[in-house]
């Protein structure tokens, strides 16, 4: 047993989950496979906060059963949201699979490995961190406290619980010492953080100690809630040098009745008046948020009133879903998921050419402008990285064969599309 390969669907958690997971799985001596055909240990990570996610994660469980079927010492293991407290029926749909694990629940798989292959799990796994990249994932709060009637998350990830300010700290210079540049502090209500310790502590505390790390060079975070988006946390990203000026905060409507129904605890004009607090208070930031579309008794006038929200305040990304009921959430209990799917649809397309059209014209406003960037890798063949606002940046490196991974170079801006830019190393 030497190889393993990790399948991740769904949000940034997921991907930190799975990004420890592999940690732990390189420190017993395993090695990663292209495919799960090469692997020993399959693992998946699932998602089921839409019903393509969960599609996904079905379609590709169900081609590993030959997989099984022709090799029985192959470990199959399934993890993430879409187990719950109570796994029989999974286990009855999925017979194949060795190993049933909630979010952050890696035990059972380690000691599963650790008896097959022989070995102590305990004693060669150590603490589990992220890969050693040059970005990486810290969560820092797990779970949700918020119960918004179309989500599934609390119910699977649990409640609101805060990891400590030192442990975190630690994590951080741990990451650095592996190489790593960039962290970004994960929670589903990010901004929630520190509500649950023994000191009055908040994001802004935290912020504040890992931009003291030695050696880190930027701190992000995500995702936001607009009813946690303290001043406190605002002035942090105005003022900490590290903390790079984006802020991913989620409306999810633009109408205050559908909000309501979403329980969001705000309204339209609340969410403008938080926009316009942010930009005046951190000159330069971008921002991007989430959308949904066709939830439940959603009417056309109610959508016009997202298409307005996205049209006046101009965000740099939207991320726009349809919604999905389901199973388990208040909605799918108390309300009708009455919108057609083509409805959906063509909802979701307005939204793509709208913001397709704002992309564009923020983005050509940086033409010709010097941005530093952090080399994360290669993509298509260039080099790419990320600046301060988030924007996804290509280097045209020419022939060269400079190592250019983890460094910081400014860029200069010759290019632009909506979703990126590209330019060349400033001289």
């Amino acid at each position: 047993m030497d190889g393993y390969f990790v399948w991740t669907v769904g949000c940034q958690m997921n991907k930190a989950d799975s990004e420890r997971l592999e940690s732990a799985l390189g420190q017993m001596g395993l090695a990663p496979r292209p495919s799960p055909k090469d692997a020993d240990v399959i693992v998946l990570n699932s998602c089921v906060v839409r019903q393509s996610a969960e599609d996904r994660v079905v379609g590709m469980m169900t081609s590993l059963k030959p997989l099984k079927q022709r090799n029985q010492d192959k470990v199959v293991a399934l993890m993430g949201c879409m187990v719950g407290a109570q796994t029989a029926a999974l286990e009855k749909r999925f017979p194949y699979v060795d190993v049933f694990m909630r979010p952050q629940q890696y035990q059972p798989l380690i000691d599963l490995l650790g008896e097959r292959m022989g070995i102590d799990a305990d004693g060669c796994v150590g603490p589990l961190v992220a890969r050693a990249d040059v970005a990486t994932y810290i969560p820092i709060i797990h779970g949700c406290d918020k119960f918004c009637t179309f989500c599934i998350i609390p119910y699977r990830r649990g409640r609101e619980v805060s990891r400590p300010v030192a442990e975190i700290v630690r994590e951080a210079e741990m990451l650095v010492q592996r190489g790593v540049k960039e962290v970004t502090l994960l929670g589903q209500n990010v901004d929630s953080y520190g509500h649950d310790l023994p000191q009055e502590r908040d994001l802004a505390d935290l912020l504040t100690a890992v931009n003291d790390v030695s050696g880190l060079e930027r701190v992000r975070f995500l995702t936001s809630h607009p009813n946690d988006m303290s001043d406190h946390i605002i002035d942090s990203v105005a003022e900490l040098d590290k903390v790079c000026e984006h802020i991913n905060l989620p409306f999810q409507a633009g109408d205050d009745r559908v909000l309501a129904d979403m329980r969001r605890g705000y309204t339209n004009d609340d969410y403008r008046r938080l926009i316009d607090r942010i930009r005046e208070r951190i000159p330069g930031v971008s921002l991007s948020t989430d959308v949904i579309v066709g939830f439940c008794g959603e009417t056309d006038a109610q959508f016009r009133q997202t298409l307005s929200l996205i049209e006046d305040i101009k965000f740099d990304k939207v991320h726009a879903a349809a919604y999905s009921n389901r199973p388990g959430t208040i909605a799918e209990r108390k309300l009708e998921d009455d919108v057609p799917n083509d409805e959906k649809k063509a909802r979701l397309k307005a939204i793509e050419r709208l913001q397709e059209g704002i992309a564009t014209d923020i983005n050509s406003a940086l033409l010709g402008r010097s941005f530093d960037v952090l080399v994360e890798g290669r993509k298509r063949g260039k080099w790419f990285g990320r600046n301060r606002n988030d924007k996804l940046v290509f280097i045209n490196d020419g022939e060269s064969e400079i190592d250019l991974q983890g460094q910081m170079v400014s860029v200069k801006v010759e290019k632009t599309a909506p979703w990126s830019l590209q330019g060349t190393i400033a001289r």
